[in-house]
């Protein structure tokens, strides 16, 4: 039986350029174009992004003043005529999630009132997505956002990989959640010269799909990590830790229920052969990076002389630099979904992958009604 000849994973979007009428005919005024683009934030830093997107797009940002009163009022100003034209909000969200959450808030619903068409925000990292389920007497802050998003007048969203993709089914309006595993398997293949004796690392079994779907693109290995340090998230499931019955209460016999056996963590193990080789650590968020620097210690132990970390969201809250600058990780690969020029200063060993193509992509094809379907060309439902 002939062999099936395995070729090495080719991102879509490496030979992809803005289309050649964009240069021409996008760089008009609001009029005749039909869309604008605005930014949201109000500090220079988080405006990056908004302006690469406007680049390859040959349009300009749309004229708005966003700033905060001298009692952290957030006022935002319209400076230009948006009726009956698709407005794109580009939102990146800094470390002052609140502030950016209440920026978006007012904005979109500025622009309804102008009697904007529709108002599709772009938001990369949609903040507080790790709130998308119960923990304990909590409440799924996530599904109280996309209500007020959904209130507040937008009618899309363009966002990059949700912490839970379920989270799509909390909006009343469509979602667009695109992927970064193309150019982030595009950096390995370009920037990694011995990728080839790499194996990819899940930190924990939750991100074992995660990891399996990106070492099976590019034919390589795959290791998960499991044990006590892993095993966080899981604690808190669902509000079922009900303090515990008083001595003296009565308890009815039909009702005594079954003694639960307590959970007991086992001892960190990692599940694949990692000796020798390059380890690449995959996640879709990286922010207190204790259980990223615990994991390359580990995988140092067992023989990795390379130790990678790839996430799509770089966060990297509190002393995160300087955790990851004396630790026994080699580099921490992030994209530009959230600004961390600050990071980088304090850490060299932070590295950045541009993903504004494929969000200028999706906000030309969403104005013209074109399919997005290329957009999601190999991927698959793990990345």
């Amino acid at each position: 039986m002939p062999r099936k000849l395995l070729l090495p994973y080719k991102s879509p979007f490496s030979h992809f350029r803005a289309p050649r009428h964009l240069h021409d005919s996008v760089a008009m005024n609001a009029a005749r174009s039909g869309y604008r683009v605005f930014s949201a934030n109000s500090t220079a830093a988080s405006t990056e992004l908004a302006k690469r997107i406007t680049e390859r797009l040959g349009a300009e940002l749309g004229k708005s003043v966003v700033y905060q009163e001298t009692n952290g009022e957030t006022r935002v100003e319209i400076k230009e005529s948006v009726r009956g034209q698709d407005i794109f909000i580009i939102q990146t969200i800094p470390r002052d999630v609140n502030t950016a959450v209440m920026e978006l808030l007012i904005m979109a619903y500025a622009l309804k009132t102008s009697c904007a068409r529709n108002i599709i925000g772009v938001i990369p990292y949609f903040p507080y997505s790790k709130q998308s389920k119960m923990r304990k007497r909590g409440s799924i802050v996530c599904k109280l956002l996309a209500s007020m998003l959904a209130k507040a007048g937008l009618t899309h969203i363009i966002t990059m990989d949700l912490h839970q993709k379920e989270i799509q089914g909390f909006f009343s309006f469509p979602v667009d959640n695109l992927r970064a595993s193309p150019f982030l398997l595009q950096y390995i293949q370009e920037e990694i010269p011995d990728y080839r004796n790499a194996v990819i690392v899940a930190k924990s079994p939750g991100a074992a799909k995660r990891a399996q779907s990106y070492a099976e693109r590019l034919r390589l290995g795959l290791a998960v990590i499991h044990g006590e340090a892993q095993c966080t998230e899981q604690d808190m499931d669902d509000g079922r830790h009900s303090p515990p019955m008083l001595k003296n209460a009565t308890v009815h016999p039909g009702l005594e229920l079954p003694l639960m056996m307590a959970k007991e963590k086992p001892p960190i193990t990692v599940v694949g052969d990692v000796g020798g080789r390059i380890a690449i650590i995959v996640d879709d968020i990286i922010d207190d990076v204790e259980s990223f620097v615990a994991a390359a210690e580990i995988l140092k132990e067992r023989g990795a002389y390379k130790i990678f970390v790839m996430a799509t969201h770089g966060l990297l809250s509190a002393d995160a630099p300087r955790l990851i600058e004396e630790s026994s990780i080699d580099e921490v690969v992030v994209t530009n979904t959230v600004p961390h020029e600050v990071q980088k200063l304090q850490c060299p060993k932070i590295k950045t992958v541009d993903i504004s193509l494929i969000l200028s992509e999706a906000i030309r094809r969403i104005h013209n009604g074109e399919s997005m379907a290329y957009l999601f060309r190999n991927i698959t439902v793990d990345d």
